[in-house]
């Protein structure tokens, strides 16, 4: 693993554009993560941001979100930006409640809007460190 924070990109179908508006106001930051997304919001960050690498996995209901939940597990993920749309239904609702119970369980930051995840990636604490 790198010695930079890793930090895991999910976006429902109506948030994608929010993730996408997001990372485009905040490339330079997120550089200095090592990105990791699921399949169709990485593509969708990817193409909005050339210069901005991200690892993709599945799509979240084919298994994208448990895919990320195993990183959290593994201790390979320092945080989670998890765009949640609360008004449509989810059919893997399931795997999303996972992912966000992983996050709870393990302790890592997670960010469910756009105004929590400004916040998370400016910390100086992201990797675990504690302060002085």
């Amino acid at each position: 693993m790198s010695a930079r924070p890793a930090l895991a990109l999910v976006a429902h179908d109506a948030k994608k554009d929010e993730m996408v508006a997001f990372a485009r106001a905040n490339a330079e930051r997120l550089k200095a993560f090592d990105l990791v997304a699921t399949g169709t919001t990485g593509a969708r960050v990817e193409a909005a941001c050339p210069d901005l690498p991200v690892t993709r996995l599945k799509s979240g209901p084919l298994g994208g979100d448990q895919q990320i939940g195993a990183l959290i597990a593994e201790g390979r993920l320092d945080g989670l930006i998890f765009f949640v749309d609360p008004l449509s239904p989810m059919p893997h609702d399931v795997d999303v409640k996972a992912l966000t119970r992983l996050a709870l369980v393990y302790d890592i930051p997670m960010a469910l809007n756009r105004r929590t995840a400004d916040l998370l990636i400016t910390t100086d604490r992201l990797a675990g460190s504690e302060p002085a």
